[in-house]
């Protein structure tokens, strides 16, 4: 189930992170951290991301929600998980960058609960209909 799982989830991270890093919070990333983002994205670092990111959202909250037949479960652990692991990254830029913005760190946190949230929402109603 896994594997079936993975390849409904990762295009559907795909699509959603793109629109938002690309379209609705490019400008605003440029004008908080643009004199410390690189003018190219390192896409190997990038997939990699994704890769490990999407497998922890199969085995932690989508696989388990399909399992309980919970499509609130995914929603809500999907937030959690979104948010711890954003944190990860977040707060502890907070703590050891120096001047790491506050406010990139508030929507960051914000964007990974919702994220994930979404992803493993709409990967569990995708999975649901086609009788993964």
């Amino acid at each position: 189930m896994f594997l079936k799982l993975y390849a409904i989830a990762l295009p559907v991270f795909f699509a959603i992170d793109m629109l938002w890093l690309g379209v609705v919070a490019k400008n605003f990333y440029r004008s908080q951290i643009g004199n410390i983002m690189k003018p190219d994205v390192n896409w190997v670092a990038a997939i990699i991301f994704y890769l490990i990111f999407v497998a922890g959202l199969v085995v932690f909250v989508i696989e388990p929600a399909v399992e309980k037949g919970s499509w609130k479960h995914a929603l809500l652990l999907g937030a959690f998980f979104g948010l711890v692991c954003y944190a990860t990254y977040d707060l502890t830029n907070l703590a050891v960058a120096k001047d790491w913005p506050v406010l990139v760190t508030i929507v960051d946190l914000a964007w990974g609960a919702v994220l994930a949230a979404s992803v493993s929402t709409i990967t569990y109603f995708i999975a649901t209909k086609i009788g993964v």
